[in-house]
C-alpha cells in the first residue's frame, strides 16, 4: 500500500471525512484528496501532524506496505478460559478465586475492551491464566486477578465482594481513585507506592500491565500510549524488584521483567 492509500485506510477506519481531517491540519480537503490519490506527499511537518490526528505512528503511514497483516485481538475463547480457570481452581480448592470468576462475569457484564468488541471479562481471566500458567497456585492472588477492576469500573463496593479479607485488601490496593490532568501524577505515586508494600498485589500489577501493553496498540491513543510506555518505565522496576525478592516469586519476576521490557521496545521501535 502507498502512502496515500494508507492516509485513506487509517482515515475512514477512524471515520473522518476528508474535510474534518483538512479542517484538523490547517488545508484544504484538496489537499488531504491529493494526498490520498498520490498526487503528491505530505510535507514532514505536515506527516507528523497527520499522524496524531489519525492516532497512528509516523512510520504506519509512511511505509509502503507491500504486505497488509491479518491481525486479531483475542487469542483464546473467554468462556474456553472461564472453564479453565474455575475447574483448574476448584482442583487446587482455591474457593475465594472459584467464587470470584462467576462474580467478576456478572460485575463486567456488557462491558467491552476500549475501541474493540473483546468482552471485558477476557482481561482478568487472562490475568488468572497468566498466573496459573506460571504455577501460582494461590487463592488470593487468583481472586485478585479476577476482581482487581469491578470496584474501580463496575461500581461495586470491597465490603459487598464475595471473597476473604486478604483478597479484598488486594483489590483496594489495586484500585485507584479517578484522576484529573493536575493530580494525576500525586494519585499514581501514592497508588504504585501503597502497592509496592504488598509483593501479592505488586504481582497482579505486573501482569495486569503486560496484559495492557498487549492490547495498547489498538485499544489507546498516541498520547495515552506514549504516557503507559513513561508511568512503566518509572513504577514498574520497583515492582519487580519488589516481586523478585520473594523466592516463591523469582521465576515470575523474570518472565514479567522480559515480557514488560521486551514490548517497551517493540513500541519504542515503532511509535
Amino acid at each position: 500500500m502507498s502512502i496515500g492509500q494508507n492516509i485513506k485506510t487509517f482515515r475512514e477506519e477512524r471515520r473522518l471525512t476528508q474535510d474534518q481531517v483538512a479542517e484538523a491540519l490547517g488545508v484544504s480537503f484538496q489537499a488531504v484528496s491529493a494526498w490520498e490519490r498520490d498526487e503528491y506527499r505530505p510535507d514532514t511537518e505536515k506527516l507528523i501532524r497527520l499522524a496524531e490526528v489519525l492516532d497512528v505512528s509516523v512510520s504506519a503511514l509512511a511505509e509502503e506496505k507491500h504486505k497488509v497483516f491479518k491481525t486479531k485481538e483475542t487469542i483464546y475463547n473467554w468462556e474456553h478460559m472461564k472453564t479453565y480457570v474455575k475447574t483448574t481452581c476448584r482442583n487446587y480448592k482455591l474457593y475465594n478465586a472459584v467464587k470470584s470468576v462467576d462474580y467478576a462475569v456478572k460485575a463486567h457484564e456488557g462491558q467491552k475492551r476500549k475501541r474493540s468488541d473483546v468482552p471485558y471479562i477476557y482481561h482478568p481471566l487472562n490475568l488468572a491464566c497468566h498466573a496459573l500458567s506460571m504455577n501460582i497456585i494461590d487463592d488470593e492472588i487468583i481472586a485478585a486477578c479476577m476482581l482487581h477492576d469491578v470496584v474501580e469500573d463496575c461500581g461495586c463496593r470491597i465490603d459487598e465482594l464475595p471473597v476473604n479479607d486478604e483478597t479484598k485488601e488486594l483489590v483496594q490496593l489495586l484500585t485507584h481513585e479517578k484522576t484529573t490532568g493536575e493530580d494525576r501524577d500525586k494519585v499514581m505515586k501514592a497508588y504504585y507506592r501503597m502497592i509496592a508494600e504488598n509483593p501479592k498485589a505488586a504481582l497482579i500489577k505486573c501482569m495486569d500491565r503486560c496484559n495492557n501493553l498487549t492490547t495498547m496498540s489498538w485499544g489507546l491513543s498516541r498520547e495515552k500510549i506514549y504516557r503507559m510506555i513513561n508511568e512503566t518505565e518509572e513504577y514498574y522496576p520497583k515492582l519487580l524488584d519488589v516481586i523478585k525478592a520473594e523466592p516463591e516469586y523469582n521465576n515470575a519476576a523474570w518472565l514479567l521483567r522480559y515480557q514488560i521490557e521486551s514490548m517497551l521496545d517493540i513500541y519504542k521501535r515503532l511509535m
